[in-house]
């Protein structure tokens, strides 16, 4: 019996996934990204490597760019949120964990909203139980 190659996921479905995943956020959050973009990259940057003193690219999941609600009340300048999925460590996270990639990126989406909207650990997870 042949067997078919499987193929990892691309970027495009890492995308879809993402923006499904958006979909199925509680509004609590929700209401704080109602047009971020997701944008794919297979690592972190060199420079969010450092900036995040990362030992690995792998040990970064996905990050949220943009100016905290705090910030944005203070009158600065506008900014251009971005959520990044780094498509290669969360295939691994995935492969090594055996989790559904669709729920661990929601589960990344929900935290890295989270974190930079100021929520807890402890919030996050109420809000990940509360679905």
């Amino acid at each position: 019996m042949e067997q078919k190659p499987i193929f990892a996921p691309d970027d495009k479905m890492i995308e879809v996934l993402g923006m499904a995943a958006l979909a199925t956020i509680p509004s609590e959050l929700r209401r704080y990204i109602a047009a971020v973009p997701i944008v794919v990259m297979d690592f972190p940057d060199d420079e969010t490597c450092a900036e995040m003193g990362l030992e690995s690219p792998f040990d970064l999941l996905g990050l949220y760019r943009g100016v905290t609600l705090k910030n944005r009340d203070a009158g600065g300048p506008p900014s251009i949120d971005t959520i990044y999925l780094y498509r290669r460590p969360l295939l691994d996270y995935w492969c090594e964990t055996g989790e559904d990639l669709a729920d661990l990126i929601r589960h990344v989406l929900i935290h890295e909203v989270g974190h930079h909207f100021g929520l807890s650990d402890a919030d996050m997870a109420r809000i990940e139980a509360s679905d």
